[in-house]
């Protein structure tokens, strides 16, 4: 039963918190509008980013039926809530028993509004209908999720810089070696997977048998893996360890994994050092292809954001959860050719495990760092896509989530 809503004037009354709707409404259907089947004119008040059902407000009922082409002038108020926010108002017919129009697919007039010190602000008028507004709602959302990780990180950079700063600081202050176990802690640990793999295990990689062979393509792989356990294997409990913040509704909870990604990404860095350290002392210099590094940084960064973000937000309503990463997470190192050649696994296994993101990135550092090559095009433009993917995907569980999460912490 479509309307015309012609000549539409909305005002703010002078006491600031009520809007003053006037307009002509056509009937632009071919059914009359009878006054005995409860044909009026009313509105109903939505919030926009929940689209939830606030209250309904009076129904002006017209002084005489309407035919088919006739119009009348109607005068409506629309009074809006004290509370500070942003409001939609639905102005529709409704009629027995059709109920309101606008839920049966007509047009309807959408008034937008900002509430803000007890006074209202008119932001848009238009003419709508609940499929149009639902199309451009999904569009925002999808814009939205697209754009919010990286907006996220961009308005908190200086909280995120302090509190990677604070907590790269704070691992080990107070011990004897302070700042110098930055480097001792990853050098003591490849030192630890060298001499039970290399040492003990014997194993060795075909391109290069010797014991030094070894320990570079060894520590190669281990370079993207170190940041990325980090990272993941603290991620289900970020929440629950600050959760005074997450009770602060002004904080930006969503800064805590990506902290935590950052902090795994400077104790790569300081590995980094180490690993080429050991490369010059061996083989005397470092190779160009050692510039492709951000290439396979930034995929991994994102695959570490995006997965930090989703075991953040569900390590709130499955407490266990840290204790079955750390199970899963000991099981894709094992799965991931890091301390043995990949040329020693079945070829339908390494069919498989060629789709772990962690594979891709193992073999693009040993690439570029190693044996002078450009990392393979293929699986690289396969990985940046499913990192965006991830990361994307993260967020918007995470956000899905956020508002429930200081009920159940």
């Amino acid at each position: 039963m479509p309307a015309a809503y012609e000549q539409p004037r909305v005002t703010v009354e002078p006491e600031g918190r009520a809007l003053r709707v006037r307009l002509r409404l056509k009937n632009a259907s071919r059914k009359a509008w009878r006054r005995a089947e409860g044909f009026c004119l009313g509105w109903q008040l939505f919030d926009p980013k929940t689209a939830l059902f606030i209250r309904e407000g009076e129904w002006a009922a017209m002084e005489t039926d309407l035919e088919p082409e006739q119009s009348a002038v109607v005068d409506l108020l629309v009074e809006l809530p004290p509370e500070r926010g942003h409001y939609h108002v639905y102005l529709s017919p409704r009629s027995e028993p059709e109920g309101w129009h606008y839920r049966t697919g007509a047009a309807f007039l959408l008034i937008a509004a900002l509430v803000e010190e007890g006074r209202a602000r008119l932001l848009d008028t238009r003419v709508t209908t609940v499929a149009r507004l639902h199309r451009q709602n999904r569009w925002r959302s999808f814009q939205g999720a697209l754009t919010l990780p990286a907006l996220t990180i961009w308005r908190h950079r200086g909280l995120i810089r302090s509190m990677v700063r604070r907590d790269i600081a704070g691992r080990y202050r107070g011990s004897l070696g302070d700042v110098l176990w930055t480097f001792l802690h990853p050098l003591l640990l490849m030192l630890t997977y060298f001499f039970v793999f290399g040492v003990v295990l014997q194993a060795r990689f075909g391109a290069d048998p010797s014991r030094s062979g070894f320990a570079l393509y060894f520590l190669a792989g281990l370079l993207p893996w170190l940041p990325f356990q980090e990272a993941l294997g603290r991620a289900p409990t970020v929440l629950l360890e600050h959760r005074n913040f997450v009770k602060k509704m002004v904080f930006p909870v969503e800064t805590l994994p990506v902290h935590q990604a950052l902090a795994g990404l400077v104790t790569e860095a300081f590995a980094l050092v180490v690993f080429l350290a050991f490369l010059v002392a061996l083989r005397g210099a470092l190779p160009v292809t050692a510039l492709w590094l951000p290439v396979l940084l930034v995929p991994q960064l994102l695959f570490t954001l995006g997965a930090g973000w989703f075991l953040a937000a569900l390590g709130v309503f499955v407490r266990d959860l840290g204790h079955i990463i750390g199970f899963l997470l000991t099981l894709w190192f094992f799965l991931t050719p890091i301390c043995y050649p990949e040329a020693s696994l079945p070829a339908p296994a390494l069919e498989v495990l060629r789709k772990n993101p962690m594979y891709v990135l193992v073999r693009g550092y040993r690439a570029i760092l190693l044996e002078g090559q450009a990392p393979s095009f293929e699986p690289l433009w396969k990985l940046w896509l499913v990192a965006l993917l991830v990361c994307v995907l993260g967020h918007a569980f995470f956000y899905k989530l956020r508002r429930s999460f200081a009920d159940v912490i």
